[in-house]
């Protein structure tokens, strides 16, 4: 086999341009290997960014690993991009890039672009394609109006390798088609509208849920191929379900076989330890002020959006890359040019980021976990923003877990955790999140955080859940929280599935799907799920009953709903203002005896002329214990 042939090239100098002044989005149409033919011979191109290499071959099971047989050759233009072609490789190749440094060393290196890498323990890349024959046209076609900011988004999160194990064997991993077998009929019935997958991208180190990536352009091969994950992909959007990939563009791990030092130099992280490496998580920090570096960071965004469909990016560790003493001692950092703490190149490039998507991608929506004060993230870039569509709301989530965690007999003295969310609420376009991140690390699952023995346990989530569907903003929940898991999450196995056999977790996942289909049911609860107009507090300061009061609007007044719930274990006869005359009817109870409630039940209530909570009538309605009404006008 001959050595790598240097007259052939995918880039045009127009490419490069792009490339070097960080412009260029679609690199993975450009870097990497690509099967072509060339003057009717078959092979494939190369082409890597090593600016500081004296010498880049390609190196596989094809020329046995040596280093000498097959060099790539640098361009001419200074771009420090090397290419070449290689007669006769296939789909399927095993390969890697050897890297000769200018300071000596000798570096082997998956390719950054690579479509697909070897199963991990394993390290190399594989030659691959990202062709599928797509059938989910119709969710294509349409997703722009199920994905606006005044349509329910109620996002199921969870992580494909241990959401469900082989029964028969559960320390195998379900594939990417066996998961959607199971999954989307799963999301179907309990009614979310989207899935949102912790990261797929390629990651060696499988404990670190996917979060400390090699592979940005790689589906993990853990559970099958790139078009196995389409097919996943496709399958829940043949269903109307939305797909949201967590997505890491703040920081990488140090594996000899990935980004760090991918040149022998500092190319892809920043030098400069105070801003190129992260003490949290032991890993590197990309180079936001270079090109180059954003344009990789950009296209990869592109590239699940284009390639795999993807509906939305949930953007992982903003805060990290806002500020440059992030988890940092005095002295660990060091200001910007105007003396302030705030990452300006990182500011620079999340905005980019969020112009660019939305300018190529306008039916799709970026998330910021973001856990700071850090004004306008949710607000346009011309605004001043940083230009994500929706913010993790990381306030409301402490806030009522801390206050349900409370036993009820001391929540009076707790009472503005549950109120101070809608002093900020309206600032951003945020999204509540019952994350992987809160059932971790002995933080206990969600059921177990609540007080009181199993009754009340539950009785407190269910609680919990009526409030964030019918609070501002729209909702997240992780895999195992819809039936009441009562282990934390361990991502070496599945969930236990075999809880829903019993009535406490039978009864919890039956509420969680009426739960959201009263959500999408109900425009009062998400058409101005942003705007104060949607959110009016009833009763707000009942602090020695723990009850609050409140109601939720959309465009049309008569579809208002009243929500009240009672915090603590005493069943009440209450009277709640109303803001209009009539018979109110009880839509969801979430003490029902078919939600392992305790049954007190009322069909309706009838309004009276008596002024009440600034309200010009009122009606009574038995409270159950530790319990959620929603209530309509009919």
């Amino acid at each position: 086999m001959s050595e790598a042939v240097r007259a052939y090239s995918l880039l045009t100098e127009f490419d490069v341009s792009l490339f070097r002044s960080g412009k260029h989005f679609k690199l993975y149409e450009k870097l990497g290997s690509h099967t072509v033919i060339r003057e009717g011979k078959e092979g494939v191109h190369f082409a890597v960014w090593a600016p500081n290499a004296h010498a880049v071959s390609v190196i596989g099971n094809f020329n046995g690993w040596n280093p000498h047989s097959h060099p790539l050759y640098v361009r001419w233009d200074s771009s420090g991009i090397w290419e070449g072609f290689i007669e006769g490789l296939q789909l399927g190749e095993v390969y890697k890039y050897h890297i000769h440094s200018n300071t000596g060393e000798h570096l082997e290196k998956a390719d950054p672009f690579a479509l697909l890498n070897e199963t991990p323990p394993m390290t190399a890349s594989v030659v691959s394609t990202t062709w599928y024959q797509w059938g989910d046209s119709a969710w294509m076609r349409n997703r722009k109006d199920q994905q606006r900011l005044d349509k329910p988004f109620s996002v199921y999160e969870m992580h494909v390798g241990s959401w469900m194990r082989d029964p028969s064997d559960p320390a195998r991993f379900l594939t990417y088609r066996e998961v959607a077998e199971k999954l989307v009929p799963y999301i179907k019935e309990m009614g979310f509208t989207h899935v949102e997958f912790l990261p797929v991208m390629e990651h060696p180190y499988y404990p670190s849920w996917g979060y400390q990536i090699t592979g940005y352009f790689a589906a993990s091969s853990r559970y099958g191929s790139p078009q196995d994950l389409m097919y996943l992909i496709e399958s829940l959007h043949k269903q109307d379900i939305g797909v949201i990939l967590d997505w890491v563009p703040s920081h990488y791990p140090g594996d000899a076989h990935g980004l760090y030092k991918f040149d022998g130099s500092h190319l892809f992280e920043h030098a400069d330890p105070r801003k190129g490496f992260h003490p949290d998580w032991k890993s590197y920090i990309f180079n936001y002020g270079r090109n180059e570096v954003r344009s990789f960071l950009i296209s990869n965004a592109f590239f699940w959006l284009d390639r795999y469909h993807i509906d939305g990016l949930r953007v992982d560790a903003v805060a990290s890359m806002l500020y440059l003493d992030y988890s940092r001692q005095v002295g660990e950092w060091e200001p910007n040019e105007f003396g302030g703490r705030e990452n300006l190149e990182s500011v620079h490039f999340l905005k980019e980021l969020n112009e660019a998507v939305y300018n190529h991608f306008s039916d799709v929506q970026t998330i910021a976990e973001e856990s700071t004060s850090w004004p306008g993230v949710s607000r346009p870039t011309f605004q001043g923003g940083l230009g994500f569509g929706m913010k993790w709301m990381m306030g409301w989530m402490h806030d009522t877990l801390n206050y349900f965690k409370e036993d009820p007999i001391h929540r009076a003295y707790h009472h503005d955790q549950m109120t101070f969310g809608t002093v900020y609420g309206f600032h951003e376009n945020f999204m509540l999140p019952l994350s992987h991140d809160e059932v971790v690390y002995g933080k206990k699952s969600l059921v177990y955080k609540m007080p009181g023995d199993e009754w009340q346990k539950f009785a407190n989530l269910r609680a919990l859940y009526l409030y964030m569907y019918t609070f501002v903003g729209t909702k997240l929940l992780f895999m195992g929280g819809e039936f009441g898991q009562t282990s934390e999450w361990n991502v070496n196995q599945s969930l236990d599935w075999h809880l829903t056999q019993y009535a406490p977790h039978r009864g919890m996942q039956r509420f969680v799907r009426d739960l959201n289909m009263l959500y999408r049911s109900s425009p009062a609860l998400y058409e101005k799920g942003f705007s104060p107009d949607g959110f009016h507090w009833i009763e707000l300061g009942d602090r020695e009953n723990s009850v609050f009061a409140y109601r939720r609007s959309g465009h049309d007044d008569a579809n208002d709903i009243l929500v009240v719930l009672n915090l603590t274990p005493v069943v009440r006869d209450y009277r709640v203002g109303v803001p209009a005359e009539g018979m109110w009817e009880i839509v969801l109870n979430s003490d029902d005896v078919s939600y392992y409630g305790s049954g007190i039940h009322q069909q309706s209530a009838e309004s009276e002329k008596i002024p009440w909570m600034n309200c010009l009538a009122s009606i009574v309605v038995k409270l159950p214990p530790l319990a959620g009404l929603v209530l309509k006008r009919i």
